[in-house]
């Protein structure tokens, strides 16, 4: 069973454009997912799946730099640049990411995995109880086939996972239960606008290159409100 880890990244941001390559501390926010990611329990294989358009050829760069994989496709069908990645790189279970998301809980995306594989799920998400920008989904590769073939509408082409919960009586669905120390659904730790930047970059720059727990950043961030 080979386990694929697809981070979903591009430049094109209408409100922080260039964002997945800003710095936060002292690397760019792919970078901070990267790392985390290299601290997985579970054997994966990362690739970055980025458009075809010449903007996002810096992503496509900075990947080899890093020698990471990067797959690009279609801009606008994000759910076909997910499966045609997945088919390429022969993966079984696909885990979803995205690259405006650095603090990935590595604890909890590990259980997710296992969760996923040991209940035979068909999609497994932990949305709704950890911080916004902490929560990660996995897909069988039946489900993800089933939602490119069948999902038609703009929604679903656009954003992957939305035909599954609205066909809930197709997939096996489950749902990680997060610890309570971790349940901070309030708290955003997702960048999506400048705002987000500077809060990510403040706690990247006070965990001064050590490991920023989500408890730790839960932490800070009810602090400063």
């Amino acid at each position: 069973m080979k386990i694929g880890i697809i981070i979903q990244a591009r430049m094109g941001s209408s409100r922080l454009p260039g964002k997945v390559l800003k710095h936060i501390g002292d690397k760019p926010l792919l970078a901070h997912i990267t790392a985390r990611l290299s601290h997985l329990r579970n054997k994966t294989s990362v690739v970055v799946a980025t458009s075809d358009l010449d903007r996002d050829t810096p992503i496509y760069d900075w990947c080899m730099q890093s020698n990471l994989e990067c797959f690009r496709g279609s801009e606008d069908d994000v759910l076909d640049r997910y499966f045609s990645c997945t088919i390429k790189f022969h993966f079984d279970v696909i885990v979803r990411l995205t690259a405006d998301n650095p603090f990935v809980d590595i604890v909890e995306l590990d259980r997710l995995i296992d969760l996923h594989i040991k209940s035979e799920n068909d999609y497994t998400h932990s949305f709704g109880m950890l911080p916004i920008g902490l929560g990660a989904e996995v897909f069988s590769l039946s489900a993800l086939r089933r939602s490119h073939l069948e999902g038609k509408e703009p929604h679903h082409r656009e954003h992957v996972n939305e035909y599954i919960p609205e066909h809930p009586e197709l997939f096996r669905i489950g749902v990680l239960e997060i610890p309570s120390s971790k349940r901070a659904p309030e708290i955003r730790l997702t960048v999506d606008t400048y705002e987000d930047w500077l809060r990510a970059d403040n706690l990247a720059r006070q965990a001064q290159g050590c490991w920023l727990e989500t408890q730790e950043a839960i932490a800070i961030c009810s602090s400063s409100v």
